[in-house]
């Protein structure tokens, strides 16, 4: 530091290092001028003034690290500022870095310069990472699935990659790196490659004199034309108006690009107005840009940060001006000055004419973007990007962008991908066998290859649902291949497509993306099958499983049961010796299984139970009906081979489709190597099956499209059975993120879910009316009580209750006897009201209307059927002997009839009642 002239004024040298011969340099250097100029009019009580030391980078690198070296070495700046571009300013950081110096740049903008980690290192412009996100955006909002970035071949574009790659995340990301001396033969080889990709989608990150160039090019070979997508980043959409003098926007026409928004304000037009005044009367084709703005802020925040540091020292500790060689390394000093006005800098906020100036860990807060579409000679505002909000169309709260003037003036939204010449070249597989699926055939004059079968033609039928013309070019390899070899071939990006009976698998979805699937997925067994002629003696036993026949069973016995309890007092129909009463309920029981019961049941409690329990036997009946016709009529075919587990027990032979993965799948299953037999054909497995489980095979694994094709030619002999292995089925591979993946998908649904489908498997396989489902299960159908339980939980829920308000009512309507016999023992009571229940229950209707006859005495009520004679048991206690009693009858007409009761005794002691009524004993 000197001091200056003024007492209270301190003198601050602050460096320059910029490539003076480019206008750029210059319209940035008068912007600082203006800065100091502008901000100490403004303060003209500061006590500190800074001057600018400048010197020139040439253009190179090296140069650029000379002039910092002198700059601190010889003028023992405090500060310095620049250079202009980012591989200029790696050195130069580190150099700052060890002499304690801050340097602040306003154009370099390569994320890898943060990666120095230098606290003396401040960064005034945007990092080159922050717009990644608006480009993936605006790559996210059309839909686009693969992308090229087009970058300049030195650090400028290799740090900006990694950042593109990530934002664009399930995009793929291709690059082409031009070197920064690039001749335009050499562009335009480059570009001509491009062109041959299907890739559309171009995202430029280089100096703008260079994509300049590069546009100009890509115009006159034809790739700025309809169905072309091109992205610039930041540097390019604020310089490329600069270039060439504005004539360079119709050179971009159609192009979208990302732009830090430079808000207006009033100091911002100000200035623009005395810049002019200043600059353009030497230089009147130049136009103001961002970077001198950011140039005039930087010069701000460093008068502003000066001024607030404690100036403590006047030279650098170590340091020597008069050295010998003045870019000498080994005796540089560090400046003292260099920590407190770092920390000063990093804590400076202002509002400066490019917007809020903000330093978060020395780099200046990512703006707002806007998005613009060059049109004609104009810079078009589509939309804005923030962080926090993400992408924002300029006239609504939308995220899609437009309308776009795109390429070719073209106001359609590209697809973001093209075949090239229109022409798909297609891989096909090479089979000796299943040609129904795919069959090469090659013209042996031109050498020309078709193919036709199965999945031929559902792949032509998909390409003829798309909304634009793809023409199928096939090749192959020139013998049969595994599969997997075929993947590599599009993974390699020497086809576009393999085509044919290609199995989607985990694997193989590592290198290729696969449409979806055209067939049934899965791997299954298929063995001989023997018509079952004889039918099982005992086959009527199948349909049900042994649970489900005894609790029918149970169940039969328990209804029977409850209904001669509700039935056995009231109803003469459940009454007589035991065996009779047994003998009924279980009879009235099973017979409705068939619904063939003769007795009537007349308690409302048991017509209740017997309207839920038909219902449950007419489901269990048309259930076991039901079953058994599958048994008897569908399944006739029983199966050669049981389970995977007994053939491998058995050490039978089986067969696999040689070349494909289902050999690992047997291996891992337990198959030993020897019991495994290949096939390449139909007819070689259906060989292999006529010698016999000794010298053929048993049975074969197979995905189910191979399986469908075999047993459509003998679909008498032979089917499948469990188990099933999972798989994902035929599908066509392409590249990865290839935009036709998508569109193909969406073409086979279509094919696949209309009469179209059923066409080709009739033309390929034949139909299949004739044969039985080959996913029809040979092994036992039998249904058990777990499908059926629930119909016996409401049948025995409603059996449950209806005996619970039984008893409840039971209970109530002799409590008073229970209340005679309080003094007697449990078993006791439960023998007197057992011997209650065995009696008739005369007050039911259904004896009333026979005549019911009401037989009074002290101690209980007598009611006799007339005219017969009835024992009355058990014996009034109080009878007394030879005596009579007068009852009376009543008729049917309800007129009263005297009768007499005496008592009649026997030898054992007991006695009986005797009712003599008009000579009549009854």
């Amino acid at each position: 530091m000197e001091v200056g002239l003024g007492q209270n004024q301190t003198i601050i040298k602050v460096g320059v290092v910029l490539d003076l011969n480019t206008t750029f340099s210059k319209i940035c250097l008068t912007s600082m001028n203006m800065s100091l100029s502008d901000f100490y009019e403004d303060h003209p009580s500061y006590r500190t003034r800074i001057t600018l030391h400048v010197r020139d980078s040439m253009e190179d690198t090296v140069q650029a690290s000379a002039a910092a070296l002198d700059l601190i070495k010889n003028e023992q700046v405090n500060a310095i500022i620049g250079p202009k571009s980012s591989t200029q300013a790696e050195f130069m950081i580190r150099l700052a870095n060890k002499t304690q110096v801050p340097t602040i740049t306003f154009s370099a903008t390569s994320p890898l310069l943060t990666s120095i980690r230098s606290p003396y290192f401040v960064r005034a412009t945007v990092n080159d990472s922050s717009q990644v996100k608006a480009i993936a955006d605006i790559v996210k909002s059309f839909g686009w699935r693969s992308v090229v970035a087009i970058t300049v071949d030195n650090e400028l574009g290799e740090a900006f990659m990694p950042f593109l790659s990530d934002a664009l995340q399930n995009v793929e990301v291709n690059k082409s790196a031009i070197p920064p001396e690039a001749t335009d033969d050499l562009i335009q080889e480059e570009l001509l490659k491009l062109m041959k990709r299907q890739t559309r989608v171009f995202v430029v990150h280089m100096e703008s004199s260079l994509a300049f160039r590069i546009f100009k090019k890509a115009r006159e070979i034809g790739m700025m034309e309809e169905g072309y997508v091109w992205l610039i980043t930041n540097e390019m959409t604020h310089m490329m108006r600069h270039i060439d003098h504005g004539h360079s926007l119709k050179t971009i026409e159609g192009v979208l690009g990302v732009k830090s928004h430079v808000p207006k304000s009033k100091e911002l037009e100000d200035f623009g107005l005395r810049w002019k005044r200043s600059f353009k009367k030497e230089n009147p084709r130049d136009e103001l840009n961002i970077f001198a703005l950011w140039a005039y802020d930087s010069i701000t925040a460093l008068a502003m940060a000066v001024e607030r540091t404690n100036l403590n020292s006047s030279c650098y500790d170590n340091g020597s001006a008069t050295s010998k060689y003045m870019t000498g390394l080994g005796n540089v000093g560090v400046s003292p000055y260099g920590p407190s006005l770092q920390k000063a800098l990093w804590e400076v906020s202002f509002k400066g004419l490019a917007g809020d100036f903000n330093l978060t860990n020395g780099q200046l807060e990512s703006p707002k973007f806007e998005i613009i579409n060059f049109v004609g000679n104009e810079e078009r505002v589509l939309g804005f990007w923030t962080p926090s909000n993400g992408l924002v169309n300029a006239d609504s709260n939308k995220a899609k962008l437009g309308p776009v003037i795109w390429p070719g003036k073209s106001n359609i939204d590209p697809k973001g991908w093209e075949i090239p010449g229109k022409k798909l070249i297609v891989g096909l597989p090479v089979k000796r066998g299943f040609l129904n699926f795919v069959e090469i055939i090659r013209d042996p004059i031109t050498n020309k290859t078709t193919a036709k079968g199965y999945a031929i033609d559902i792949f032509e039928a998909a390409l003829k649902k798309l909304s634009y013309s793809v023409i199928p070019e096939y090749v192959s390899l020139d013998s049969p291949h595994e599969y997997t070899s075929l993947v590599y071939q599009v993974y390699n990006k020497k086809w576009d497509a393999v085509v044919g009976d290609l199995t989607i698998t985990a694997n193989r979805s590592l290198y290729v993306d696969f449409t979806l699937p055209y067939t049934e997925s899965g791997v299954s067994m298929m063995v001989p099958v023997r018509d079952n002629d004889n039918k099982n003696t005992w086959v009527f036993l199948e349909p049900w499983s042994l649970g489900l026949w005894v609790t029918t069973g149970c169940f039969l016995v328990l209804i029977g049961f409850v209904v001669w309890l509700f039935e056995h007092r009231i109803n003469t129909d459940f009454r007589g010796p035991p065996d009779h009463q047994i003998g009924t309920s279980c009879w009235f029981s099973f017979s409705t299984m068939v619904f063939a019961n003769r007795e009537k049941v007349v308690s409302n409690l048991a017509r209740f139970v017997m309207v839920v329990w038909c219902f449950v036997m007419f489901v269990l009946t048309q259930s076991y009906a039901a079953n058994l016709t599958s048994f008897l009529t569908v399944q006739r075919f029983h199966p050669a081979a049981t389970t995977v587990n007994d053939l491998i027990k058995n050490g039978d032979y089986v067969g696999y489709q040689g070349g494909t993965f289902v050999k690992d799948i047997l291996l891992d299953l337990g198959f030993h190597i020897n019991q495994l037999k290949p096939y390449y054909a139909a007819d070689e497995a259906l060989t292999l099956f006529s010698k016999g489980k000794s010298k053929g095979i048993a049975a074969v694994f197979d995905e189910v499209a191979y399986l469908n094709a075999i047993i459509s030619q003998s679909c008498s002999k032979y089917a499948m059975v469990e188990p099933t292995f999972k798989t994902a089925g035929f599908g066509f591979a392409f590249p990865k993120n290839s935009p036709l993946t998508g569109d193909i998908s969406k073409a086979i649904l279509n094919v696949t879910q209309g009469a179209e489908m059923k066409e080709i498997e009739n033309r390929w396989f034949g139909k299949k009316n004739d044969c039985p489902d080959p996913k029809t299960d040979l092994t036992s159908n039998s249904l058990s009580l777990s499908s059926l339980w629930g119909l016996f939980l409401i049948a025995g829920t409603a059996s449950f209750l209806a005996l619970l308000v039984f008893v409840v009512l039971f209970l109530k309507e002799h409590r008073h006897t229970l209340c005679d016999e309080s003094g007697s023992s449990l078993w006791r009571k439960l023998k007197v009201l057992s011997r209650i229940f065995d009696e008739k229950d005369f007050k039911s209707h259904t004896f009333k209307n026979n005549s019911v006859h009401n037989v009074s005495s002290p101690l209980t009520d007598y009611y006799i059927r007339s005219p017969s004679t009835v024992q009355i048991i058990p014996r009034p206690p109080s009878l007394s002997l030879n005596r009579e009693f007068e009852l009376r009858r009543l008729s049917s007409t309800q007129s009263e009839e005297w009768f007499t009761m005496q008592p009649i005794y026997h030898e054992d002691g007991e006695s009986d009642i005797e009712c003599v009524v008009e000579d009549k004993i009854f």
